[in-house]
């Protein structure tokens, strides 16, 4: 009965932070759809906008993050449901992912480097091939 009575407590507080989220997100939404209405936008205005999109973006990824690390809300999901979010969010970050290699690939045209790190004596070390991290 104790389990019960916390697991109801524990949902009543994901549906009411869920509907938290809807309002901030359709907000959110909100001020993504005004940034597309300015028109002439200087470069400033232009990068400024390109920071709200991108932490509303970082925003909602941390959101998933951390549904998919919370059993008890991805519990409630059925497999048709996952199916589709994992074919939805695939076709999205392949696109994403696609767009930041073109955009990567403009920056490098325009001679913007990563920059170097300074020589680290490696006492006996051999360099070690960069790491792949997702």
């Amino acid at each position: 009965m104790l389990k019960l009575s916390i697991l109801l407590v524990s949902l009543s507080w994901v549906m009411s932070w869920s509907e938290r989220w809807i309002q901030s997100s359709q907000r959110v939404l909100n001020h993504i759809k005004r940034l597309e209405k300015v028109e002439g936008k200087d470069r400033l205005e232009l990068v400024r906008s390109l920071g709200f999109m991108l932490g509303a973006l970082q925003r909602s990824l941390l959101g998933w993050m951390q549904w998919v690390n919370t059993p008890d809300i991805m519990t409630q999901f059925t497999q048709e449901d996952l199916e589709k979010m994992n074919k939805n969010l695939s076709k999205f970050v392949r696109s994403f992912i696609e767009y930041d290699l073109e955009a990567t690939k403009l920056g490098d045209e325009k001679g913007l480097k990563a920059r170097e790190r300074p020589d680290r004596k490696m006492k006996g070390r051999e360099e070690r091939p960069e790491g792949f991290y997702v």
